[in-house]
């Protein structure tokens, strides 16, 4: 029974009776008492017109145990934001929108951008910065979730399997982890995670050695996850990067400031499927490629803060060792996809396995090409410290382009 408390490193919560969410959300209410509870919904305009995120919003619309909802919001305009204070209003919670290309925040800003203090490039990581940013202005919440948008199977269920850790007084956890069987439409999904990251945290320790970080990595289900949760105060203290290493860079956060006693991962679902990432966009950047040359590039990055030796002829050796490695996993999916009479296409398989090798190898040359770039965006105490009223001023902000005219 020990697997279902404990893997590897980190405590592991398996849903093994399937209460149900009308029951973990009377204990939440009676937990928030206590411990407060927010969540931040990191958003791009076009998923409103998506088929996920009007279920999502109808969804949480029934939480009874959130005090705040920080929805970050990318790629609008001013007709768009509007739109979007419109689409969001049938929230009953405290909810607040950044809008990240309205002139207020923008000009805040260019203004940390003149000190480095700002993210370097569009994105998640950047959306999900300023929403932590304001979340710790805000002071409404002990505890806070995150996830995604364009979760088509969304049930508001998963949101609180992902607190109940954080949110009992009881527990000491700092943060949780959500994990899930990636299965859809008749066939595995996943593919990242699957055929990149699991493959290449074995081919990193055969490569340059035993890690404890990298043990650390491999015991969570599924570390690519967008669905996480954290203490409020941890957000003061993490960088987390501004590209598609958000989740992985997370989790090494975490690593570096606390002990893996303080940190769990949950089964919040059952059935999971979201938007789907092709190979690469048309113009051969993008999706999965842009993806996996992120996480990679974020891992290798990870591995030299803490002292490993990371030259050209050891990629050359990770790229052989990964290859390897993800063709035996890859050959391990289709059996399992056999028994449980779900679709498998090797070749498309194969065609990922052979992406996420060049990946490697562009990230690492990117990695020894560059190795003064800035990859994480500082931490909101960092930046606090070089403009001790700034979280007091994007508050006021996003409180005036929700109120106010925009």
């Amino acid at each position: 029974m020990s697997d279902f408390f404990q893997n590897g490193v980190i405590t592991n919560f398996h849903n093994l009776t399937g209460r149900s969410v009308a029951e973990l959300e009377k204990d939440l209410v009676r937990f928030s008492r206590k411990r407060k509870m927010g969540l931040i919904l990191p958003s791009l305009f076009s998923e409103l017109e998506g088929p996920a995120l009007s279920n999502i919003v109808d969804e949480l619309a029934k939480v009874p145990y959130l005090s705040e909802i920080v929805i970050g919001l990318d790629r609008a305009d001013r007709d768009q934001f509007l739109l979007a204070r419109e689409f969001f209003s049938r929230l009953p919670q405290r909810h607040r929108i950044l809008w990240n290309d309205g002139p207020r925040l923008k000009a805040l800003d260019a203004e940390l951008d003149k000190e480095g203090l700002s993210p370097s490039q569009p994105g998640k990581g950047r959306n999900v910065w300023f929403c932590s940013g304001y979340t710790l202005a805000s002071d409404k919440s002990n505890c806070v979730a995150l996830h995604d948008c364009d979760i088509v199977t969304y049930e508001r269920g998963m949101l609180a399997r992902l607190l109940y850790p954080l949110a009992n007084p009881a527990f000491h956890y700092e943060f949780c982890k959500g994990f899930y069987a990636r299965v859809a439409d008749g066939k595995l999904n996943g593919r990242v995670g699957r055929l990149l990251v699991g493959p290449l945290l074995r081919s990193l320790q055969k490569v340059y050695g035993h890690s404890e970080y990298l043990d650390y990595l491999s015991s969570f289900r599924y570390p690519l996850s967008g669905e996480f949760a954290m203490r409020t105060h941890v957000l003061n203290g993490i960088k987390i990067p501004g590209d598609w290493g958000l989740e992985i860079g997370v989790l090494s956060e975490i690593y570096r400031n606390y002990t893996t006693r303080q940190s769990c991962q949950v089964e919040i679902a059952d059935n999971y499927d979201h938007k789907h990432q092709p190979l690469s966009e048309e113009d051969g950047t993008g999706g999965l490629k842009r993806m996996s040359n992120d996480i990679v590039q974020s891992l290798l990055r990870k591995m030299a803060t803490m002292g490993v030796n990371i030259t050209s002829d050891s990629f050359r050796v990770l790229k052989a060792t990964y290859y390897r490695n993800a063709l035996d996993m890859m050959e391990i999916y289709n059996h399992e996809a056999t028994m449980n009479g779900l679709k498998f296409d090797q070749h498309t398989e194969e065609a990922a396995v052979e992406m996420f090798t060049q990946a490697i190898l562009d990230a690492g040359q990117a990695f020894i090409e560059r190795p003064n770039e800035k990859p994480f965006i500082p931490s909101w105490s960092r930046v606090q410290s070089a403009f001790p009223d700034i979280l007091q001023r994007i508050y006021q902000a996003v409180e005036d382009d929700n109120s106010g005219d925009v």
